[in-house]
């Protein structure tokens, strides 16, 4: 009898929590649907892998440019990635070969999992994205994240988001205020992810 009067209340709270962050849950998985990212892992964390791995994002950002201009959605810039990812680890393993390493470079887009990520300006829910990966060597090496569709990282300006997002979307992972619905939906999504598996 003990336990059920724990368990009822807990119970409660797991409901209440749930209903409150259902709608928070239902727009980050539609704002995942529409962004396209870019995941650069280094090969390991010393700091000569890791400013090898900051030259490569460089390189990737700079040829990006033109790729990404006229893009209008997130599909678009998987299927522009997928045509020229050949060109893309080629340019990755020129610059590393350039800079003195014979690590192998691994570049391919992938839908995986994010945990919310922090950038100037706004906040992306955690969830399943669609991004290009590249890995230097053997990937053991601290990650890079940015958002190439929209091209936020690419322009460096927000504004691009209204490419993508609708004004409530946009407002959302503008405001400071869903700092504790996008750490619940983060733990959603991570639980999802796993039994995905």
């Amino acid at each position: 009898m003990k336990k059920l009067h724990l368990f009822v209340p807990i119970f409660l709270v797991f409901v209440i929590t749930i209903c409150a962050v259902s709608p928070v849950i239902t727009k980050s998985e539609d704002i995942s649907k529409k962004v396209f990212r870019l995941h650069i892992v280094a090969n390991s964390n010393s700091q000569a892998d890791q400013t090898l791995k900051l030259r490569v994002r460089d390189k990737v950002l700079d040829y990006s440019k033109e790729l990404y201009k006229s893009c209008n959605s997130s599909l678009e810039a998987t299927e522009i990635t997928n045509n020229n990812i050949q060109s893309i680890k080629k340019l990755a393993q020129n610059t590393v070969a350039f800079n003195g390493y014979s690590y192998p470079v691994y570049a391919y887009t992938a839908n995986e999992y994010f945990n919310t990520r922090k950038y100037e300006g706004f906040t992306l829910p955690a969830g399943k994205y669609d991004c290009l990966k590249i890995i230097i060597g053997n990937g053991n090496g601290k990650n890079w994240w940015c958002v190439m569709f929209p091209s936020v990282c690419i322009n460096a300006s927000t504004d691009e988001l209204d490419r993508a997002l609708t004004p409530e979307e946009r407002k959302m992972i503008e405001s400071r205020g869903y700092a504790v619905r996008f750490k619940a939906v983060e733990i959603y999504e991570y639980l999802k992810a796993k039994a995905d598996r």
